[in-house]
């Protein structure tokens, strides 16, 4: 088969072949990206998003400062649905993240790894009507 026949076959079931160059840093969040759009996924188990943070646990604290992660909303009560999002409360070390652009790319790289949108928050952000119940439903990944 040639690579037109291929792209036809591929295209009669609504797909098509990407190549994108990206900053390698980034390759991850891509990834993670064309995996959750390039196939129906059902909802993660809390178990398992907590087991995918906490083997990246290193990892987020060197690159992002990092210091603390805590999971709560629908994924905290395990009653994500498919098109759930995962919702963490991130603590960062002193003079972290440095800039929007750093909590933007912790967020995404987030994404990567978990294959599906994460709502990032800092417990000093909450909204106030909001703060008591988030923090008192928080569960500890690490």
């Amino acid at each position: 088969m040639n690579g037109s026949d291929n792209e036809r076959r591929h295209s009669r079931h609504g797909l098509a072949e990407v190549t994108v160059w990206v900053p390698a840093e980034k390759a991850e969040a891509v990834r993670g990206y064309a995996r959750r759009i390039g196939q129906r996924r059902a909802a993660p188990e809390r178990e398992e998003i907590l087991d995918i943070l906490r083997q990246h646990r290193d990892a987020l604290a060197n690159r992002f400062g990092v210091v603390s992660l805590s999971l709560f909303g629908s994924a905290r009560r395990n009653e994500t649905k498919p098109h759930s999002d995962i919702d963490l409360l991130v603590a960062f070390a002193e003079g972290r993240p440095s800039g929007l652009f750093e909590f933007v790319d912790l967020k995404h790289h987030l994404e990567g790894l978990l294959g599906r949108p994460v709502d990032l928050t800092t417990a000093d952000t909450l909204k106030p009507r909001l703060r008591e119940r988030i923090l008192a439903e928080c569960l500890a990944v690490y």
